[in-house]
């Protein structure tokens, strides 16, 4: 189908990423699978190869707190589609996905013809859900705020809010991306701003609302 293609897979079940692995060389010609088992290895790839040109995220892989990994990946990558691979398959999930920026959603539990499927259709660049799922409407105000909130962060905001996740400090940030700490500290203003927040603490605290809702993972 896509020539010259190249996708990160990151889950850290060898099997399943091997089931992913093979579904996408069944559904693409000319392509080029990275892996990661965690997702520190993820962000190290996302940030190392300019020329991906889809993820796949499991959200629950060591490291990964949920949907903040989404957010944290998206401000790596904000130009790659992202499709969130996950056991946890509620419409909640799924639609929270899609709102922070997913390009598509699948289950753990799809056949080999629907991954493949659902790669071919983001590739394509269309948005992909489960069959047959009602995605609702988010009933919990607060996280529909957050989100909101979140979908006005530029990318480069995106990653700094997901560097203070990391506890990272100011200086650490201006190093890690290449600017001066003045730099960060204008967009750790900007994202207090726009998270509606007084601190960075409270600006992790409320994005740990959606690391552990509705998915409830120990990481």
């Amino acid at each position: 189908m896509t020539a010259g293609t190249k996708v990160l897979v990151a889950d850290d079940h060898p099997l399943f990423r091997g089931a992913l692995k093979q579904a996408i060389m069944g559904a693409i010609a000319d392509i080029e699978i990275v892996e990661a088992g965690d997702f520190d290895m993820a962000k190290t790839l996302a940030g190392s190869h300019d020329d991906l040109d889809l993820i796949l995220l499991d959200l629950s892989m060591p490291g990964a707190s949920g949907l903040s990994a989404l957010v944290g990946m998206r401000g790596l990558q904000a130009a790659v589609p992202v499709i969130v691979v996950s056991a946890t398959d509620d419409p909640e999930t799924i639609r929270r996905s899609l709102e922070l920026g997913a390009s598509g959603f699948i289950s753990k539990s799809a056949s080999m013809d629907e991954i493949r499927g659902a790669v071919e259709a983001v590739l394509e660049g269309e948005i992909v859900t489960p069959a047959n799922i009602d995605l609702g409407e988010e009933h919990d105000p607060e996280i529909s705020d957050l989100i909101a909130r979140i979908q006005t962060l530029t990318p480069q905001q995106t990653r700094v809010l997901s560097m203070l996740a990391e506890g990272l400090l100011n200086k650490q940030i201006a190093y890690e991306l290449n600017v001066s700490e003045a730099t960060i500290k204008a967009h750790v203003s900007a994202v207090l701003q726009k998270l509606g927040v007084d601190s960075r603490t409270q600006a992790v605290i409320r994005l740990s609302r959606i690391g552990t809702e509705p998915l409830s993972m120990g990481n």
